[in-house]
C-alpha cells in the first residue's frame, strides 16, 4: 500500500513536467494592460503556498517535501510577447519546501523553486501561527503569513505578500484542510522595460484553498487546488513529516 502511493504521487509529479516555460526575456514588449496581465499571472503563480494542514508541527517537528504546482496562465497573448513568442500553458514550478516545529504552536518555513526552461526563480518563507491546536475532538486553526520573491529575470522586479486562515480536522492517517486568503503584489518593471515606458503595477488578489495531507508513518504526501485571482493552481507534494 505504501509503495503504490509512493508511486502514484511520484507519477502525479513527474506528470507536470513537459509543460515548460520560457525565458521572460521580451517584457519591453509589452503595453501596460499585457504588463499588468503578465503580473497578475505571475502573482497568481509564485505566491506561497504551505501545502499542509492547519496543525503545528511541534518543537520536534519537521516537514520536508519536493512539490510541483501547476497554474494556468490566463493571458496568452502577453505570455506570448513576454517570452518572445514561448508561452506555456501552465507556468509549473517546481519547489523544494522545508517547514519547521517551534514552541508556542509557530511553524517557520523556506521555499525554492526553478522553473524549467525558463529565468524564473522563486524563493520565499512564512510563518503559521495555531489560533487553535486542534485535538481527537476539535479542529485546528492557522494563521499564515507568507513572503515569495522572483529572482532571475533583469527586466522584472516583483514580490508578494500572502496572508491567509485555515482549517483541518484529521482522521487516522488523512488530514483534509480548507483556507481562505489574500496576496498582495507589487511588479516593477527594470532596465529595457522601465525606459519602454512601463509602470509599477500593484495586484491585490483574493485566494482560496482546498487540500488534504496523508502522513504514513514519517512519510508524507499531498494535494492542493488553489484560486488565486482568475488563476487556479495544482499542487503535488511528496517528502517526510513528522
Amino acid at each position: 500500500m505504501t509503495k503504490l502511493i509512493s508511486l502514484s504521487v511520484f507519477l502525479f509529479i513527474i506528470g507536470f513536467l513537459p509543460a515548460q516555460a520560457a525565458d521572460l526575456s521580451n517584457i519591453q514588449g509589452l503595453n501596460q494592460a499585457q504588463f499588468e496581465a503578465l503580473s497578475k499571472d505571475l502573482s497568481s503563480a509564485l505566491t506561497y503556498r504551505g501545502v499542509s494542514p492547519a496543525e503545528s508541527l511541534g518543537v520536534t517537528g519537521i516537514d520536508v517535501a519536493v512539490e510541483v504546482g501547476a497554474t494556468k496562465i490566463t493571458d496568452e497573448t502577453a505570455w506570448n510577447i513576454a517570452t518572445a513568442g514561448n508561452a506555456p500553458a501552465s507556468l509549473v514550478t517546481p519547489r523544494i519546501h522545508v517547514v519547521k516545529g517551534l514552541p508556542f504552536g509557530i511553524d517557520v518555513g523556506f521555499l525554492y523553486s526553478a522553473v524549467p526552461d525558463s529565468n524564473i526563480r522563486l524563493a520565499g518563507g512564512e510563518v503559521k501561527y495555531a489560533l487553535i491546536k486542534g485535538g481527537v475532538a476539535t479542529p485546528a486553526v492557522a494563521l499564515r503569513l507568507g513572503y515569495s520573491q522572483l529572482i532571475g529575470v533583469d527586466l522584472l522586479k516583483l514580490n508578494s505578500t500572502g496572508l491567509d486562515l485555515s482549517i483541518s480536522k484529521g482522521f487516522a492517517f488523512v488530514t483534509p484542510y480548507v483556507g481562505i486568503g489574500a496576496v498582495h503584489t507589487t511588479s516593477s518593471p527594470e532596465g529595457p522595460a522601465l525606459t519602454a515606458g512601463l509602470t509599477d503595477v500593484t495586484v491585490r488578489q483574493a485566494r482560496y484553498f482546498v487540500g488534504v495531507n496523508v502522513n504514513l508513518a514519517v512519510m508524507n504526501f499531498g494535494v492542493e487546488a488553489d484560486k488565486t485571482g482568475d488563476a487556479t493552481t495544482y499542487t503535488g507534494k511528496f517528502g517526510f513529516r513528522f
